[in-house]
């Protein structure tokens, strides 16, 4: 190895960049989003490829560009020791000094509404689904007048409340109580740990039904099959697995969220049958 790189420091920094991974891959997580709307998108065959592909090469473009920015403006002394880890906030003062920071935050709200435009509509679905499945409250799964699953997003709504409400203890070095916060900031990694779990359960999906159902319609192609599923799994995997031992305050509560999951899954399939019977 390279002059002061140890095995001990080059596998500290393949954890540190594994972990680094949570807030990157949180910046594209909604990528997918757009499949849970499938059944109201015109020409779904050949729109929600190209969505996929232009909506994600677009954030990638603009996070690239970002951080040209950054690198550009300032020096890496602030970028490294930016207030709160704002880096974007610096970068807009030296760009627009004094009015930088009313800039950014004015951008970061738009961003915000746009964000959870998106979440909203599309999280909605997924309960709307799984009720028209049998797999939730039957009411769920219908549509207002204005073809809108109201009680898809109230119970969404309150989903959300219930993770943000629950109080968590800041305590010092010596165990001593400064404060207290909210879950909001354990969210991101909840969600992201939780999310990698399930894609690569659904990548993990595509060799399951090649093997069980190797004649059936396959309107999308898997791009680069079997190579970039596999390669997808074990990146995905491995960084799953750094965060599942080295980020356990904040991974395994995301991981019982998703197991807890399963009971209520049976507890509804079998309450579905009982009623067909």
């Amino acid at each position: 190895m390279g002059a002061g790189l140890t095995a001990a420091t080059a596998f500290g920094l393949f954890v540190g960049i594994c972990v680094a991974q949570t807030n990157s891959l949180f910046s594209a997580d909604a990528w997918n989003n757009i499949t849970f709307i499938a059944g109201e998108v015109k020409e779904p065959r050949r729109n929600i490829p190209l969505s996929l592909a232009f909506g994600t090469l677009l954030v990638i473009g603009l996070y690239l560009l970002a951080n040209v920015a950054y690198l550009a403006t300032l020096p890496f002394a602030s970028i490294q020791n930016a207030p709160s880890d704002r880096v974007a906030s610096e970068t807009a003062n030296v760009i627009f000094p004094g009015t930088g920071a009313t800039i950014m935050a004015v951008a970061i709200m738009i961003s915000t509404f746009g964000c959870n435009n998106g979440l909203i509509l599309a999280g909605a679905r997924a309960y709307y689904a799984m009720a028209r499945d049998g797999l939730f409250f039957r009411r769920v799964g219908e549509l207002n007048k204005n073809h809108v699953p109201a009680w898809a997003l109230i119970i969404q709504g309150i989903w959300a409340g219930v993770l943000v409400l629950p109080r968590t203890v800041k305590t010092n070095s010596a165990g001593d109580l400064v404060g207290y916060g909210n879950l909001y900031g354990n969210l991101l990694d909840y969600v992201i740990s939780a999310a990698l779990i399930f894609y690569i359960l659904t990548i993990a999906g595509l060799f399951l039904l090649r093997w069980k159902r190797p004649d059936a319609e396959r309107p999308y192609k898997a791009f680069g099959y079997p190579i970039v599923p596999i390669l997808y799994i074990v990146g995905a995997g491995t960084i799953l697995l750094v965060l599942f031992i080295y980020q356990t305050a904040t991974t395994w509560p995301g991981l019982l969220i998703v197991i807890s999951g399963a009971p209520i899954y049976f507890f509804w399939k079998l309450a579905g049958k009982k009623s067909e019977t």
